[in-house]
């Protein structure tokens, strides 16, 4: 379950006493960019590879694998650059993906929860060139619906939006459509779920999250969820249908449901 994912995203359950329904842009995350010389990073991949060979050679190799060096860099780049701490986490994001299963994910194998509609990717990019994905909160019903295959849906739609990230584009957009959400759409363990899997297996790639048109209902949801993200509710931006079609969209690419 998403609680027992990451214990060192986790804090109290103590509600924030600010709460706001408006519009505010996002922060930054307080996490200096680190850069290197590209042969100094080359040499510290190496290194990484190296130590996975020798200490985790039962690890799987090719793309997303002990030896993929892009998702070295990455890696190396969320850990600030640190050999040891980035094996650490590198080596329990391949773990993750072998019991996860996440290269056999597809729509066939979640099709009761995908045919929902209830989480897709868009066709178009942002303005910020950036592959966007859509939850529509309205339809995910939590006692009805399996939360395997709803955790299996939310992994396969955050691989298909990293599919279509452009050369040189490293995040992307997340837009949870909030219209029409009510307490039977209240899921606090997925909502953690979903900020553990991109702190856990896919740091720095979130750029943003989106609460759409959030009704009073959804006020105690945030008071939860919000100590739990750390610094990634920093991400959040409460907003208008309006702004999400003015400012994240060119004519011609916004998403249906949010068209006038």
């Amino acid at each position: 379950m998403a609680l027992r994912l990451c214990q060192n995203l986790r804090h109290p359950l103590v509600p924030p006493t600010n709460f706001s329904m408006k519009a505010t842009r996002t922060r930054k995350l307080s996490v200096m960019n680190y850069t290197l010389d590209p042969k100094d990073s080359l040499k510290l991949v190496l290194k990484v590879k190296e130590k996975l060979e020798k200490e985790y050679h039962s690890l799987p190799v090719g793309k997303n694998g002990r030896d993929d060096e892009d998702m070295i860099l990455w890696f190396l780049k969320d850990r600030k650059f640190s050999v040891e701490d980035a094996v650490a986490k590198l080596t329990k994001a391949i773990k993750w993906r072998q019991e996860f299963k996440v290269s056999e994910l597809s729509e066939e194998l979640v099709k009761n929860v995908a045919q929902t509609g209830k989480a897709y990717v868009h066709d178009f990019l942002d303005v910020n060139d950036r592959p966007v994905l859509i939850v529509v909160a309205s339809k995910h019903f939590p006692a009805m619906q399996d939360p395997a295959e709803n955790e299996k849906l939310c992994v396969l739609m955050i691989e298909k939006a990293l599919g279509k990230l452009p050369a040189g584009k490293e995040e992307i957009l997340g837009i949870f459509d909030l219209r029409g959400f009510g307490t039977d759409n209240a899921d606090l363990n997925f909502l953690t779920f979903l900020f553990d899997v991109f702190y856990c297996y896919y740091p720095r790639r979130l750029g943003q999250v989106l609460f759409v048109e959030a009704p009073f209902v959804f006020k105690p949801i945030w008071q939860l969820a919000r100590p739990l993200l750390k610094s990634y509710a920093s991400l959040v931006r409460f907003c208008s249908v309006e702004t999400v079609r003015k400012e994240y969209f060119a004519e011609g690419t916004v998403p249906a449901s949010f068209r006038d």
